[in-house]
């Protein structure tokens, strides 16, 4: 049930006032065929009338939800003094009682499309319209008048209260949109007709930058208020057929039907400037051929690069997918991905006693990609999950041949980007996962960046949690960059945290960057966190965060990603440094 942004007015009040209306029409021109049977001509007149409200119907389905109040008024008073003339002038008492029960229709759309107060005021209108040329000009019995009465104002009250249960029905409580059930269902409805009429449809899906902190740091009081007057600064915008909804949180969504691409890229520009707080939105073009799930996963994907690119932006998917994807859906399907494995040492046991599984995968025709390449065309292109499932099955056999090799645990690591992490079911896949490749929960290590899971909100903390509470155990990586806060390492549900090679790069020269590393230690241990410190490329880094207590490192001083029949193959202390690995990553 999809609910304009102009009158509130739901797609299903619409289409039950355009069948009452052609049922209504269709009753009454079967009347005034039969009047026109017996006084001829003088009925052509009321037959007009007849078929002008079965013509009501397809004219209310295309435009009822756009008509403004103003307009529904002037058409009910027209409708309401046209009858009562066509009443008055009726040459039979039944042709005037058809006409009188026409009238009830027009008391129905007073109470769909209009205010309760303005309703009442029209019905009582069009009633007084019927009644006096009845009792006046036909004679009709008092009594039969008053039961006409009832009949219009009991049935009047009934449309009444089901038109603001309907209206609602699918409308936020806190912003007056459509909810995300409402918003969806108008979706599909677009996504439908678009096949049907093939003209462009758009969608965009909005969120406000740093929603979070609003709430945290000024209470949700003001952070309803932030939504509500975001949604009255949308709602002001004169965008015709634009259907605004909020599908939870701070997410809103906007449906732009007859719109392109850059069309709707040019209207979520408004969008954003007419906000009150900064926002950043994905926006898409629906695809012949694309189902609902699939358009939405490319805007999801589009707000996602929006705010991995520094939020505060719009960004437009592209209407395709790229020949990379394609390429990639072929190397996943015919297992050709693999990964390479780097070691992480313990500085107090001087071993190996992790390591991190990295994807690898070499084109047939460009060679090596880089990972962050071909992951982020995985997740344009909807097939972050099946990469994600596929170096999880792969990291935990090699883990396996390593363990077997050294006689000893290994923890593995294995790193999730943000559109896989907020997948549907992501803690239950990866838990099936592990327990399909016979791989010890308590022995795996999901590894994600801070940034990743503050772009992708409470979905992502759900699922780092739920993973947790099963054995599972979570890295914060690169941590050190972009929007890191000491503040936000009691909210994480982490276990560890990698510092990021650039955290290391003047930890030899500058006694401050000594000093943060020293103070971040003590505070990671103090939260019973493990630091793991990422790119030691020198003994001299390496025996100073030795010095400093830093539990753990990893870097091309112990050695870089390798196969791990390479890995399995070396002896693994680390009195002396391990030459770097052939195969960098």
């Amino acid at each position: 049930m999809a609910t304009s942004t102009r009158t509130g007015t739901s797609d299903v009040l619409v289409r039950t006032t355009a069948v009452l209306f052609t049922v209504g029409g269709v009753a009454a021109t079967l009347l005034s065929l039969d009047v026109m049977r017996v006084v001829g001509t003088d009925g052509v007149p009321f037959l007009v009338l007849a078929l002008a409200a079965v013509a009501t119907g397809p004219v209310l389905l295309a435009l009822g939800p756009r008509i403004p109040a103003r307009g529904i008024a002037a058409t009910v008073l027209v409708g309401a003094a046209v009858l009562g003339v066509g009443t008055a002038r009726s040459p039979t008492l039944a042709l005037a009682m058809a006409s009188a029960a026409m009238a009830m229709l027009v008391a129905i759309e007073s109470m769909l499309f209009l205010r309760r107060g303005d309703a009442w005021v029209l019905v009582t209108v069009a009633g007084a319209c019927q009644v006096v040329p009845l009792l006046a000009v036909h004679r009709v019995p008092a009594l039969v008048c008053a039961a006409l009465v009832v009949l219009w104002v009991g049935v009047a009250w009934v449309v009444g209260v089901l038109a603001r249960h309907a209206s609602t029905a699918g409308v936020d409580a806190l912003t007056g949109l459509a909810d995300r059930r409402a918003w969806d269902a108008a979706l599909e409805h677009a996504v439908e007709r678009r096949e049907r009429r093939a003209q462009p449809l758009s969608l965009a899906l909005v969120d406000i930058d740093h929603f979070k902190l609003v709430n945290d740091e000024r209470g949700h009081a003001a952070g309803d208020e932030l939504l509500r007057e975001t949604a009255d600064a949308w709602r002001a915008l004169d965008v015709p057929g634009m259907v605004l909804g909020r599908r939870g949180g701070d997410e809103f969504a906007v449906l732009l039907p007859g719109a392109t691409g850059p069309q709707a890229l040019a209207v979520a520009d408004q969008l954003c400037a007419a906000a009150p707080a900064a926002v950043s939105c994905g926006v898409a073009e629906h695809v012949e051929g694309e189902t609902v799930a699939q358009v939405l996963r490319r805007t999801d994907a589009a707000l996602y690069a929006a705010k991995a690119a520094g939020r505060g932006r719009t960004v437009l998917a592209e209407r395709r997918r790229s020949r990379l994807v394609d390429d990639l859906a072929r190397a996943l399907a015919a297992d050709e991905v693999r990964v390479e494995l780097q070691p992480i040492v313990s500085l107090t046991e001087r071993s190996v006693v992790a390591v991190e599984a990295l994807a690898r995968w070499d084109h047939p025709r460009l060679g090596p990609v880089e990972p962050l390449e071909f992951v982020a065309a995985a997740e344009d292109g909807g097939v972050i999950d099946l990469l994600g499932a596929t170096v999880l099955r792969r990291a935990c056999a090699d883990a396996h041949v390593l363990q077997e090799a050294w006689g000893r645990p290994v923890t593995l690591g294995v790193n999730v980007s943000g559109r896989e992490l907020v997948g549907q079911r992501y803690a239950d896949r990866v838990l099936a996962g592990l327990d399909a490749a016979g791989w010890p929960r308590t022995q795996f290590v999901l590894e994600v960046t801070e940034s990743v899971v503050e772009a992708s909100g409470p979905a992502a903390l759900r699922a780092l949690r739920a993973l947790r509470e099963d054995g599972v155990r979570v890295a914060i990586d690169d941590f050190g960059t972009g929007f890191s806060s000491l503040s936000r390492l009691d909210e994480l549900p982490a276990d560890f945290l990698k510092l990021d090679r650039q955290f290391l790069t003047s930890l030899t020269t500058s006694a401050r960057r000594t000093g943060m590393v020293r103070a971040l230690l003590d505070l990671c241990a103090e939260l019973d966190m493990l630091v793991i410190a990422e790119g030691v490329e020198t003994s001299e880094q390496a025996r100073l965060l030795a010095d400093l207590g830093c539990p753990a490192a990893q870097g091309y001083h112990y050695g870089g990603p390798m196969p791990v029949a390479e890995l399995a193959a070396r002896s693994w202390r680390t009195d002396d440094a391990v030459p770097p690995a052939a195969s960098g990553g």
